[in-house]
């Protein structure tokens, strides 16, 4: 435990740069945006005297670099501005929208986990028969199919043809459970599916190599069923690649929720950030970026430690 907790502390550490980096990154090029905060605040009517006391008044005709002290010294009080008119917290918006992104994310993990994990492991098993082949070809379509299409195609059999789904809103869980799995049960495929078979590729590729090794034939050939064997050692084995494989899909799949969120309007921080480029809203943009880039960051240390803990191997390397 104690190489684990120094292991987590060294990654914590190196969060530190990056989130800078990040920030850095999002206020330069918000600030060479061509919106006017001057005139999104005031509107139209504003003259030019108001504009230019709006932004001395907000420091907005400061240096750059004294912006973006203050803007980082805003940001770790939780304060991201406001929004055009009708004016409302940057921080409130962000935290009305997020809940409902998550959700829609977790639900993908689990279904392209899922997917990938049966298929996988069904790909393995049957190396090089028809249900190898027929899986390989599943997995290269989901692969090269964008997940904002797939929701679409979506939308078009199971919402308007079949009727199974809505095509789009989204219901409280608080209200109807049913609802609200409904509600996001085809945004959640369309997102899972590119990732699962990416995932299931990557599980397939694993199980084989670890069926490959000394220790499963001497286990099978010593009188173990030779599915104990796979359930207890080999999948365990196995599933240390797609786990970092995962880690790294995560950033994939907000992006991929992002953008399915629009397309079944669910009010999500996909819509968020559409208004906030639509009404030429450079705080609300700027919110919504650094609040998926530091999601995306700390769903890799949460992967990263778990990472840890699914390889005892790293863990004994740090002694």
């Amino acid at each position: 435990m104690a190489q684990i907790l120094r292991m987590t502390a060294g990654r914590l550490l190196t969060l530190v740069p990056m989130v800078l980096g990040i920030t850095l990154f999002v206020f330069a090029m918000l600030r060479f945006s061509p919106n006017d905060p001057a005139y999104n605040a005031l509107g139209e009517g504003a003259t030019p005297r108001a504009r230019h006391a709006y932004a001395a008044e907000h420091g907005l005709t400061d240096p750059l670099p004294v912006r973006y002290v203050r803007f980082l010294g805003d940001l770790a009080h939780g304060d991201l501005g406001v929004t055009a008119p009708p004016s409302r917290s940057v921080t409130d918006a962000i935290g009305t929208a997020f809940p409902l992104t998550l959700q829609l994310t977790v639900l993908a993990v689990l279904l392209g986990a899922v997917f990938a994990l049966v298929l996988g492991v069904t790909a393995a098993l049957f190396r090089d028969r028809w249900p190898d082949h027929a899986i390989r070809v599943l997995s290269m379509a989901g692969v090269a199919m964008p997940s904002f299409w797939l929701g679409i195609l979506l939308i078009q059999q199971f919402a308007l043809r079949l009727g199974w789904f809505p095509t789009g809103g989204y219901v409280n869980p608080a209200d109807s459970l049913g609802g609200w799995l409904r509600s996001l049960a085809l945004p959640a495929v369309a997102v899972a599916f590119p990732v699962g078979s990416l995932l299931a590729r990557v599980v397939r590729t694993a199980m084989v190599e670890e069926l490959d090794r000394d220790y499963v034939r001497t286990a099978v050939g010593g009188g173990l069923p030779r599915v104990v064997v796979v359930g207890r050692n080999v999948l365990r084995n196995a599933l240390i690649t797609p786990l970092t494989v995962l880690g790294l899909q995560i950033g994939y799949l907000l992006s991929g929720a992002v953008v399915v969120e629009a397309i079944f309007g669910l009010p999500g921080l996909g819509t968020l950030i559409m208004q906030g480029v639509t009404a030429g809203d450079p705080a609300l943009v700027q919110g919504v970026v650094l609040g998926i880039a530091l999601t995306f960051l700390v769903v890799n240390l949460l992967v990263d430690v778990l990472y840890l803990f699914a390889n005892p191997r790293l863990r004994g390397a740090t002694r």
